[in-house]
């Protein structure tokens, strides 16, 4: 066999060798190109939320200090030029040189990453920055960046140009700019002071166009950070005179801490004080720890984790639990909040059982049942701990969750068993109110479990006074909720049977803003519109279990038919307030008068319907004016007082009628709307009542 001459080929543009993707195509980016190359992995994105994330850097690096105990103030302007700048009294970034880069401390820390005094456990015992990232992302994503340091009776300044050190000849990132390292005294410092002031303008090569400074959230989050560190003041200064606002500077400080917090939080009326749940714990753990030649050595080294938890309750259900580790905030949560929980429910469950609020044959609370009315915060403080990503919204260190715990298990405990003075009535009704909570969830439960749509349709469990509609399309079906039984009738011959129900109230229903769940189930006109919408109540609702696409409130055009619009409103917000929020709740607008204009010769009659008392008076003006004759106007006091052909063409039928759409665009306005209304505090609702008393029509009252 001979062996065939081998000819050298072209090499396909799919094969590896002939692809042209070789070594030299490898980027290798130095520095902070990295950052520059790929900012949302730092910040997370490089809108209006990138560059807070940004100021968040600089001023958590104060708030270290301020942890450490070296820091009393911090000022946060924003200047009208676009810049931003925070100031410290705190000890200074470091100014010497340091011995592995050869840098000083101030260009270390602005131009390398993953460096800082965070690391060795030296500097910081508790710090929200971890990763050394922080400053040095900043000044990666600044056009213009200067720094002052006052240390050693010295002001050193630097400053930088999206990371590169060097000088500028004038103010502003527009000013020429020669790269040079190293600081620069610029002058005397007074004897004692130190602190650091760290000015810049965020690059917009970088942010987009549209991307601002929220002074709202500054604002909130400096409160916060001043709650978190008691006698830390935090002061917000706005120059930017946006809209033609003024200068405007806000001072936060707080000696009281956390319990301040949950305070400025709580809404509703207390069950309980404020309760201080302190403590501590050990673990160790393996790290890799930097030598003093700044190799990397891994070492088990022990730990203190220290717990400081404030909670209270009120007689409201929302819940607001915030957790913090080092004061960074921890809005998903982590260990640390998974072990308050899990003590929170055990100590509760035991003190139930053993102060006999729970019968022996009743199930254990679960966590939602303590939860409702509580207001809460978690805050823990440890060296280096472990979060899940640069955002740090969980935590991760598993041995919090264990020393959390036993912190809460046995202050909380030593609280139900010892009280304070004058505690020991607000131990037993909270008790009750979480044993009251688990009732009514479980009757709500049971509740739940006829209301779904299948069942109500096969048993005979739907209220008898229900006029169902025969179309099961729920896009296109409607209920009426009408008020009382006489309108019930008009409004039977009025109706399309093929997608209009009716469901008729009788006078006023629950007023459910003050009464509990389980009264509120226990009503019967409740009850019926619960049953028939059939998507369950409260937390259980489900919407896309609702059996009609519509649900129309039609009651009197009077003040009694405003105060039954407003109960049934009032049970739709606290109880399916999903339905509200998908624009699925109507109230229907019946006319006020009816107008019968006599038209000459033998044509038909025209009939014009008004639906106010200014309309009325401006078509009756007009009317007199053209010199149109015109029967006497109809005065509706009531739906009964219509006939079926007027209801339907003026409320009913979708082509003539008109709705108004309650919707609840703003939900803490609402809840604050009908706490005034339909609460349990007459003094408030008494004085808008007095106040309003000269704006009522008191041709709408039916007298």
């Amino acid at each position: 066999m001979t062996a065939e001459p081998v000819t050298a080929r072209r090499s396909s543009s799919r094969g590896s060798s002939g692809s042209g993707y070789s070594a030299k195509h490898l980027s290798v980016l130095e520095g902070l190109d990295a950052v520059r190359k790929r900012p949302g992995m730092y910040i997370g994105s490089t809108d209006g939320r990138g560059l807070m994330h940004c100021l968040w850097e600089i001023i958590d690096n104060a708030v270290d200090e301020a942890l450490a105990g070296f820091c009393h103030r911090i000022d946060v302007v924003l200047h009208a030029d676009g810049s931003v700048e925070v100031r410290d009294d705190g000890r200074g970034i470091p100014v010497d040189v340091e011995p592995k880069t050869k840098l000083t401390g101030v260009e270390v820390v602005m131009t390398k990453l993953h460096a800082g005094g965070k690391f060795g456990g030296g500097s910081y015992t508790a710090s929200g920055g971890l990763h050394g990232v922080g400053a040095s992302v900043v000044n990666a994503l600044s056009e213009r960046l200067d720094v002052e340091v006052d240390r050693d009776g010295k002001i050193h300044t630097m400053s930088f140009r999206r990371g590169v050190p060097g000088l500028f000849d004038g103010d502003g990132p527009d000013a020429e700019f020669a790269k040079k390292s190293g600081l620069v005294v610029s002058g005397r410092a007074k004897k004692g002071v130190t602190g650091t002031r760290v000015r810049y303008w965020a690059d917009r090569q970088i942010f987009i166009k549209d991307a601002e400074f929220d002074v709202d959230a500054l604002r909130a989050r400096a409160r916060q950070t001043a709650f978190l560190v008691p006698g830390l003041s935090i002061v917000i200064r706005d120059e930017r005179g946006i809209g033609g606002t003024e200068v405007s500077e806000e001072t936060y400080l707080f000696k009281g801490g956390i319990t301040e917090f949950v305070e400025f939080l709580s809404k509703d009326e207390a069950v309980t004080g404020v309760l201080r749940l302190k403590g501590s714990g050990h673990f160790k753990e393996t790290v890799p720890v930097l030598d003093g030649k700044g190799h990397m050595s891994t070492q088990e080294v022990e730990r203190e984790l220290g717990v400081d938890v404030a909670l209270r309750w009120g007689n409201g259900y929302d819940t607001d639990v915030r957790s913090f580790v080092n004061i960074i905030a921890t809005p998903k949560g982590g260990t640390h909040v998974s072990g308050f929980d899990r003590a929170l429910t055990k100590t509760v469950n035991d003190q139930l059982r053993a102060q006999k609020v729970l019968k022996a044959s009743e199930d254990n609370v679960t966590k939602e049942d303590i939860a409702e009315g509580l207001t809460a915060i978690v805050t823990v403080r440890l060296a280096e701990p472990q979060f899940e990503g640069q955002t740090k919204e969980v935590l991760g260190t598993p041995a919090a969750s264990r020393i959390v715990a036993n912190v809460v298990s046995k202050e909380l405990g030593a609280w139900f068993t010892s009280p304070p003075r004058g505690d020991k009535q607000a131990t037993k009704a909270l008790l009750e109110k979480i044993a009251g909570a688990s009732r009514a969830r479980i009757a709500a439960r049971t509740h739940r479990d006829v209301q779904r749509r299948k069942n109500a349709l096969e048993s005979s469990a739907l209220p008898a006074k229900l006029a169902d509609c025969r179309s099961d399309d729920v896009e296109r079906s409607e209920l009426f909720i009408v008020e009382g039984d006489s309108a019930l009738g008009t409004a039977k011959l009025a109706r399309n049977a093929e997608f209009q129900a009716l469901l008729p109230i009788r006078g006023k229903i629950l007023n459910t803003q003050k009464a509990s769940v389980a009264d509120m189930l226990k009503n019967t006109e409740c009850a019926a519109i619960i049953q028939v919408i059939g998507a369950g109540s409260g937390r259980t609702f489900e919407l896309d279990q609702a059996r009609y696409g519509k649900v129309i409130l039609m009651s009197d055009a009077d003040v009694d038919g405003a105060h039954i619009r407003c109960l049934l409103l009032t049970l739709v917000h606290r109880y399916m307030r999903p339905l509200l929020e998908a624009g699925r709740v109507y109230a229907a607008v019946p006319p006020l008068h009816r107008f019968e204009i006599v038209n000459p010769g033998g044509k038909k009659n025209e009939v014009v319907y008004t639906y106010s008392e200014d309309e009325y008076r401006a078509l009756l003006a007009d009317l007199q004016a053209k010199g149109r004759s015109f029967k006497t106007p109809q005065r509706y006091k009531g739906l009964g007082e219509m006939d079926a052909i007027q209801l339907r063409e003026t409320t009913m039928d979708p082509a003539s009628r008109t709705l108004r759409r309650i919707t609840v665009s703003e939900t803490d306005a609402a809840l604050e709307v009908f706490d005034l209304l339909m609460g349990t505090d007459v003094a408030p609702r008494k004085e808008f009542i007095v106040e309003g008393a000269q704006s009522l029509d008191r041709e709408r009252i039916d007298a």
